[in-house]
């Protein structure tokens, strides 16, 4: 695993999906319990992560959730990290054990003072939609970014050459089908955004 550059596999609704991620050293593996093709309850989710190693976040990913579906996920799942929409994580209340990922989106204002380390991705999450690389490289800048959005092993070197974000995000891009990963694109991903990363230093 690579202390200097993180990437996430997300969207993960088989074991052998998960093996892959783990195989190849992702830094995190996410699980959606949004509405989406790759929805999956907490107990699907504790089922798939079971032999994750400690040293791999296991991320539960929302949009708008109720505080009675972070419980549930809470108390079931037990994610190392919740990743929501920014104005999300003021009206629910969080584990202190609970580290937060927050996701700001292309196209809505910004705070001045943003966190340490957020999520920049386009309007609707796992859609295969890039963002405007040029305006993320200016918040990575300013804060650890993470990029998603659109990133495919064709794509990512160039993404990571322009944007030189603290890691990144892919769903849509490692799927033989909507809401199927490919194990093969797993690895090869991986491998990609870790040698593009490598050039960087």
């Amino acid at each position: 695993m690579s202390m200097t550059f993180w990437i996430k596999i997300c969207g993960l609704t088989t074991g052998e999906a998960v093996r892959a991620a783990v195989d190849e050293g992702a830094d995190a593996i996410g699980f959606v319990f949004a509405p989406s093709k790759r929805q999956v309850t907490a107990e699907q989710a504790l089922e798939l992560a079971q032999e994750v190693p400690p040293r791999i976040a296991r991320v539960a990913v929302m949009q708008h959730p109720g505080q009675t579906l972070l419980d549930e996920v809470w108390r079931v799942f037990r994610p190392d990290i919740l990743q929501t929409d920014a104005e999300d994580l003021a009206a629910l209340y969080l584990p202190e054990e609970l580290k937060t990922i927050p996701v700001f989106r292309q196209g809505q204002a910004l705070p001045d003072s943003l966190p340490s380390r957020f999520l920049y991705e386009g309007v609707v999450s796992g859609a295969g939609e890039s963002v405007d690389w040029v305006a993320a490289a200016e918040l990575a800048c300013r804060a650890q970014l993470i990029l998603a959005g659109g990133l495919t092993v064709s794509n990512i070197a160039a993404a990571i050459a322009n944007v030189r974000p603290f890691g990144v995000d892919v769903s849509s891009g490692v799927e033989r089908a909507p809401g199927v990963k490919d194990p093969h694109k797993i690895h090869a991903f991986i491998k990609a955004a870790r040698v593009a990363a490598a050039q960087l230093h």
